[in-house]
């Protein structure tokens, strides 16, 4: 038994700003899996020189360094939906098998959610900016959560964990998902992508939680800000590239949509002087929904299990649809 491992450190950036990687990693890999044989790259050059012989591969794999990878049976994404650009064609067309990190994140950024439905719920997103005024004035009206419907865009494992929330906090849940086969216990009804456009006018909140993919990519435009009822809040924590920012804008200032809270945007930082950063009724946090303690003990544990699994020939945990990106 054993295999070889390749780190790559470099590439695509992570969100803390790189890939995931600290030392003790390396000698928990060594000590966990049976003749496992690690190589870093931090630079693409090296990359390239010692991919050839590798089994195996966490990290970003550009197409020119993935094409020399003529041994490569398996390459782990650090992240659950990395952003445009990971899933090239060549590892697509490929045989190779790539897993990601989803399931990590579920609690964190589930809570993040609620924070923000919560926030509405209640008012907080028109007390703050009263507060910051100066203003002592009470009055708004409160959405009362068990008589509110929740459509949640994106049923995995963060849409999932949100439903359950929701559920228990006695909301009517119906999810959209391309994927699940089987109702979920926390949700109504559940439907598929292309009955997006028939199921937004129901949501009272609609909470998006996809990946970055051929087909998320701007999904929530001017005609979908339109279908939602006006008093119906947005909220996306998936990936930034899943909204239009400009036309988010211009339904909050038409008053199209209640308000709107995101994690995530198209370009990030939201830059200087973007309409957003004064748009009404409109919440903000700077890509830290994933925030909370555990994930990297929760990255490294995914990563010896599935190097255990891919040593002794066991199917691996958190295998993607490459074509799906997810």
């Amino acid at each position: 038994m054993g295999f070889r491992l390749l780190i790559l450190t470099t590439g695509l950036r992570g969100e803390r700003g790189g890939v995931y990687l600290e030392d003790e990693w390396v000698r928990r890999l060594e000590d966990s899996v049976p003749g496992i044989e690690i190589d870093v790259a931090d630079t693409i050059q090296e990359a390239a020189s010692l991919i050839p012989k590798a089994d195996a591969a966490y990290g970003f794999v550009p197409p020119g360094v993935f094409d020399l990878g003529t041994n490569l049976r398996w390459v782990a994404c650090p992240q659950a939906g990395p952003p445009a650009g990971y899933y090239h064609q060549a590892m697509i067309d490929s045989a190779v098998v790539v897993t990601n990190t989803r399931e990590i994140y579920n609690d964190h950024i589930s809570a993040h959610v609620m924070s923000f439905v919560l926030a509405f719920a209640r008012g907080l997103h028109v007390y703050i900016p009263r507060q910051l005024r100066g203003e002592w004035r009470p009055g708004y009206d409160t959405t009362y959560l068990p008589e509110s419907t929740a459509v949640i865009v994106g049923v995995g494992g963060i849409g999932g964990e949100t439903a359950r929330i929701c559920s228990q906090l006695g909301m009517t849940v119906i999810g959209v998902d391309p994927r699940l086969a089987d109702l979920p216990e926390w949700v109504t009804a559940l439907h598929r992508p292309d009955a997006l456009d028939g199921v937004l006018p129901k949501g009272d909140f609609v909470i998006v939680t996809v990946p970055e993919t051929p087909e998320t990519q701007g999904l929530f435009t001017a005609a979908r800000f339109k279908l939602m009822k006006s008093t119906a809040f947005f909220i996306n924590i998936g990936r930034g590239a899943t909204v239009d920012l400009d036309d988010l804008d211009s339904a909050l200032r038409s008053g199209e949509v209640a308000g709107a809270a995101l994690d995530v945007f198209e370009v990030e930082p939201l830059p200087a002087g973007h309409p957003l950063w004064t748009a009404p009724n409109f919440l903000m946090t700077p890509h830290v929904a994933a925030d909370g303690p555990y994930l990297d003990d929760r990255r490294i544990g995914l990563l010896v299990e599935n190097c255990r699994r891919f040593n002794e020939g066991r199917p691996l945990k958190n295998v993607v649809d490459k074509a799906m990106w997810f």
